[in-house]
């Protein structure tokens, strides 16, 4: 049996995530877009990093992620895989890329594992996307899913509110956690749902549960980096936890570096040819 040291040093698989479901593990998730930050989050030990669509509101400044173009995340995933040596790296699917039928689902999960060199892909939804699921799956391509909050129907649900609160859609989660872990789905990420949800979902599946805002019993979590590290200010959800202040701590240096300039006192001798 594998050890717990054995799972931080080797490269992160999505049969190496069962295993650490089975051992009670859990599995740290963050996001990343761009390569510097990727190598930073694979050297501390992350055990996997998600490219998330969530790069159309903590980088290219829009209000939801459905304008987001699976050309956008080609090139991000492919920044990202760069810079990673050991995490599982996993490419989001964008809004329109999977939905209109299986054959182009396969044909732009195709393009993320082959052009921008991802293990695996996310998308959203239940049962309307188990027969891609399968296809995908069936070509040898991991998917992870992604179920409760889906922002990707933001516009359909109006809000960003908790979901499943209401026995009939906490049903429907339950449900749909188990087709697409029939389909063949590795892991199911669940956001912003309640923690006894969460829990059961989790309790009833073989494969990870990863969570968000969905509590602590479940079999791992993820957090949007920027979020995390206090980069990205717009909004503060009730379930990130900032691990720093990093926008502060960037004005304060941006800040220091203009007055120097202005004052000439950047660069000095020892900073010119």
């Amino acid at each position: 049996m594998s050890t717990h040291s054995d799972i931080r040093e080797k490269k992160v698989t999505t049969q190496r995530l069962r295993e650490m479901k089975a051992m009670g593990e859990k599995i740290a998730c963050l996001t990343a877009y761009d390569c510097t930050m990727a190598g930073l989050i694979d050297a501390a030990g992350v055990d996997v990093i998600l490219v998330g669509d969530s790069v159309a509101t903590v980088v290219q400044g829009l209000d939801t992620t459905v304008t987001v173009t699976l050309e956008h995340m080609l090139y991000h995933a492919g920044l990202v895989r760069r810079g990673v040596e050991r995490a599982l790296v996993v490419g989001d699917l964008p809004f329109m890329s999977y939905q209109v039928n299986a054959d182009e689902a396969l044909r732009n999960a195709g393009r993320m594992v082959k052009e921008a060199g991802v293990e695996a892909v996310k998308l959203e939804g239940g049962e309307v996307v188990c027969e891609a699921v399968r296809r995908m799956v069936r070509v040898g391509i991991p998917v992870m899913g992604h179920l409760g909050l889906t922002p990707q129907s933001i516009h359909s649900f109006g809000t960003y509110k908790v979901r499943a609160r209401e026995a009939e859609e906490a049903e429907a989660l339950k449900r749909d956690a188990l087709l697409l872990e029939e389909a063949g789905a590795f892991a199911i990420v669940l956001e912003k749902v309640p923690s006894e949800l969460a829990q059961e979902v989790a309790e009833s599946l073989q494969v990870p549960v990863i969570g968000i805002g969905a509590g602590p019993h479940v079999d791992g979590q993820i957090l949007v980096s920027h979020d995390m590290l206090g980069l990205y200010t717009r909004f503060h959800p009730r379930f990130v936890r900032r691990y720093a202040t990093i926008a502060d701590d960037m004005r304060e240096a941006f800040g220091r570096y203009a007055k120097d300039v202005r004052a000439e006192a950047f660069p000095t001798a020892d900073e010119s040819y």
